[in-house]
């Protein structure tokens, strides 16, 4: 299970955040350098997958802590089942069309 009490969930969010922070910084170096729309669209067309990207992984981290407390801690074989169901969810959650 994976919550925001152990270091690599946040290390992962984190990580997740600074990607994101650096391309926005991009799209404003863009608009500033006074480069065209449609790529100063694609960089936030990227800024935005990122940020969706991490909002699923909160939304499952979220998901994972609640049920691992209604679980309890004696119900290993059940609590990968349900990670692995809730890894499925993210990646279903971030593909785009």
């Amino acid at each position: 299970m994976t919550a925001l009490t152990e270091p690599a969930a946040r290390a992962d969010l984190l990580n997740r955040l600074r990607r994101a922070e650096g391309q926005l910084r991009g799209v404003q170096r863009l608009i500033e350098e006074g480069n065209d729309c449609m790529t100063i669209a694609a960089q936030l067309n990227a800024v935005r997958k990122a940020l969706d990207s991490t909002y699923a992984r909160m939304a499952v981290c979220f998901v994972e802590q609640e049920l691992a407390g209604a679980t309890g801690a004696g119900a290993s074989a059940q609590r990968k089942q349900i990670h692995d169901t809730l890894q499925g969810l993210q990646e279903l959650l971030t593909k785009r069309a």
